[in-house]
């Protein structure tokens, strides 16, 4: 008999942060990176509009879809069994207006089995989560440095603008988002958010003082060499191995190796 699991919820996020827990969050788009993840014990798993660049190969998140993020979210949301499952609203489906973003965060929670979304912005998006909060839609905030900005902002580069962040910051909890992520901020900076604010803050380049973290699962086990960010460790070399191992398949297929008698039916 498999072994009973505690989904994680939303309310356990409050309870953690009293608890000094930390949490453990990743990303995931699809359902056997999901399943292997939710296995290990992550706390959270997010279906992150960076599927646009790990996974569709592009070189920002600007191209991504609601309809995709729908597709991505329903297979991960089916896997997870313990992790709460997060999904971002991708470009243009929630700045127009807070009815947008009601509509496209709507969908999502009605079309998977996503429990919460994630946007972009502070204080220029709080009367958003307001609203998306007021129509029991819970909401992940996410302040520093927003990807969906790259246009206007030229660079990935850690943002240094103390008053604004926490301007920003204030925002979210005030309009009622059950947690934070902050991106690429000084670390003596995200420790103070960390202390001031009564939900969790989920760090990802803004050091050792969040309340949890967060990082793109293929970054974390190596499948992707392109992009080395400082604020990424790699714990496994995936990406070797893959290459070792197809290399050895087509090695033998190539020398009548492979199938074998073991492989092989009479």
């Amino acid at each position: 008999m498999p072994t009973e699991v505690e989904p994680v919820t939303i309310p356990d996020f409050k309870t953690w942060k009293s608890q000094h827990r930390r949490i453990a969050m990743l990303t995931a788009y699809d359902f056997a990176t999901a399943r292997l993840l939710d296995a290990a014990g992550v706390d959270c798993l997010l279906v992150g509009d960076s599927l646009g660049t790990v996974i569709q190969g592009w070189e920002t998140t600007l191209r991504v879809t609601i309809d995709q993020i729908v597709y991505h979210a329903e297979m991960v949301a089916r896997a997870a069994r313990h992790a709460l499952v997060v999904a971002d609203l991708p470009f243009l489906s929630y700045q127009v207006s807070p009815r947008q973003a009601l509509r496209s965060a709507g969908r999502i929670l009605k079309e998977t089995n996503c429990q919460a979304v994630k946007l972009e912005g502070g204080r220029k998006m709080a009367r958003t989560i307001k609203a998306l909060v007021e129509a029991e839609i819970p909401v992940m905030g996410h302040v520093g440095l927003r990807p969906q900005a790259i246009r206007r902002l030229g660079a990935y580069r850690v943002q240094r603008s103390a008053e604004e962040i926490l301007d920003d910051v204030h925002a979210v909890v005030e309009a009622g988002a059950f947690a934070v992520v902050v991106e690429c901020i000084p670390r003596e900076l995200a420790a103070r958010i960390t202390e001031e604010i009564p939900i969790p803050t989920i760090g990802i380049g803004a050091g050792p003082h969040c309340d949890g973290q967060v990082l793109v699962a293929h970054d974390l086990l190596g499948l992707l060499d392109e992009f080395h960010p400082k604020f990424v460790r790699r714990y496994a070399e995936l990406g070797e191995q893959i290459r070792t191992a197809v290399a050895a398949y087509v090695a033998d297929v190539a020398e009548g190796r492979f199938p074998g008698e073991r492989e092989s039916f009479r």
